[in-house]
């Protein structure tokens, strides 16, 4: 194309030429071509132009450049053409790389956006997928799997604290310091692209509005303590409800409670409060554990005793029916002979008398005197003889009775009598 050019119009665009810009004279001087570079200089433009015109020339028309060597007017016929076939070459080349470059590679885990003029097309998943070029259609990668993480109250560490974001009002009016990271990962990619103009502070944004309405409702104490994990799973709950409500297409994996605590303006005397709190805790389980250690005694003794008792009434009970029932047999056989009875009820009563005595007293009925039987000594001299094999003395005979006490004893088996007579009649 620029040989034809240069044919038409007389001039040579060779960038080496020594006598660029000097005027068209210089061009009527039919001076042989220098085929070296001129002061070592790049290589001739318009030449190496030619030489790509007339290979192509060659390989088109299957011609070994027979007409090369010939007149001038064939020469510039044949440039003209090469000049319109390399033209068209160019394009189709061009065109080629063009739709090629509507290739592209979605990595696994991402997914692409194809815009067409801006406005959404569809989705590419993971794998070999093709669009048309730019400025037709573009795309944009996704990471779906990347677990992203948005900080709440500080940044990068709990110490760089954020107050404007950290401090909070509990439902009894205390104010409370907190920190706290979510993890979220994308389910929509779309939304998450033209859903959101800032997506990351619309997350950050989202995380202080439910975590304050969380703390909002709850004491302070809970909030503290024992309510940690109950307050970061509200949030993460909470969270979850409103962006899906504003179709931000986020999942959210994890809320993580990294610091909770009173402001540091008030944290000597909560201190003091949590110690006092602790102190009442640990003396409310030593009671708790004395009460644990006294009552399980105390019931148990009630419930010996109350055995016992119920032991002994019912050996009471069956005593006294045991009685009454004995009373009631001897009372029978006492209707039936008085005299035997009567004899034999006192006789058993001085065996149980005599059994748990050791002394007796007996009236002689003459004048008036006791005589006194040691028995126990009787009963220890007894046990010892027989412990150290001394035989026992020889019976002694008694001394016969005198009158008196014959006379005496008449008497009183006849007054013994008498009376029998009398309970029997």
């Amino acid at each position: 194309m620029f040989g034809s050019i240069k044919k038409r119009f007389g001039l040579k665009f060779s960038l080496n030429d020594p006598r660029w810009g000097r005027g068209s004279q210089d061009n009527d001087n039919k001076e042989p071509r220098q085929t070296g570079r001129p002061n070592d200089g790049p290589p001739d433009l318009d030449q190496l132009w030619r030489d790509f015109n007339q290979r192509i020339n060659r390989l088109l028309r299957g011609k070994g450049g027979g007409n090369a060597g010939g007149g001038s007017g064939n020469d510039g016929d044949d440039d003209v053409r090469g000049a319109g076939i390399s033209a068209g070459v160019a394009g189709a080349v061009i065109v080629f790389l063009w739709l090629v470059s509507g290739f592209f590679i979605i990595q696994e885990g991402q997914t692409g956006i194809v815009l067409t003029f801006g406005k959404y097309s569809h989705s590419a998943q993971p794998g070999f997928n093709w669009r048309w070029p730019y400025p037709i259609q573009t795309q944009e990668t996704v990471n779906l799997s990347q677990v992203r993480t948005v900080e709440v109250g500080y940044r990068s560490n709990v110490r760089n604290k954020l107050a404007r974001e950290s401090l909070m009002l509990t439902d009894d009016e205390n104010i409370i310091d907190i920190q706290f990271a979510v993890q979220y990962r994308l389910k929509d990619a779309s939304a998450w692209v033209f859903n959101n103009r800032d997506q990351e502070e619309t997350v950050k944004q989202v995380a202080e509005t439910a975590i304050r309405e969380v703390v909002g409702k709850s004491k302070m104490d809970f909030v503290l303590y024992e309510g940690r994990e109950k307050v970061a799973f509200d949030t993460s709950t909470l969270m979850q409800q409103i962006l899906d409500r504003y179709a931000t297409g986020v999942l959210v994996a994890n809320v993580t409670m990294q610091a909770v605590q009173p402001p540091e303006q008030v944290q000597a005397a909560f201190d003091d409060a949590v110690k006092a709190g602790q102190d009442r805790e640990r003396q409310k389980n030593e009671g708790q554990a004395y009460a644990n250690d006294v009552i399980p005694k105390a019931r148990g003794a009630a419930s010996r005793l109350m055995q016992e008792s119920e032991g002994y009434r019912a050996r009471v009970v069956a005593n006294a029916e045991g009685e009454a029932a004995r009373f009631n047999k001897v009372l029978v056989e006492y209707q039936r002979a008085p005299g035997v009875m009567r004899d034999r009820l006192y006789i058993e009563a001085m065996q149980q008398i005599f059994a748990s005595t050791t002394k007796i007293m007996v009236d002689t009925k003459s004048n008036n005197s006791m005589i006194y039987l040691p028995l126990d000594k009787l009963i220890a001299q007894t046990a010892a003889e027989a412990a150290a094999g001394v035989a026992p003395p020889p019976p002694t005979t008694p001394a016969p009775l005198s009158e008196t006490s014959v006379s005496e004893g008449k008497s009183d088996r006849n007054r013994e009598r008498s009376m029998r007579d009398r309970e029997s009649r």
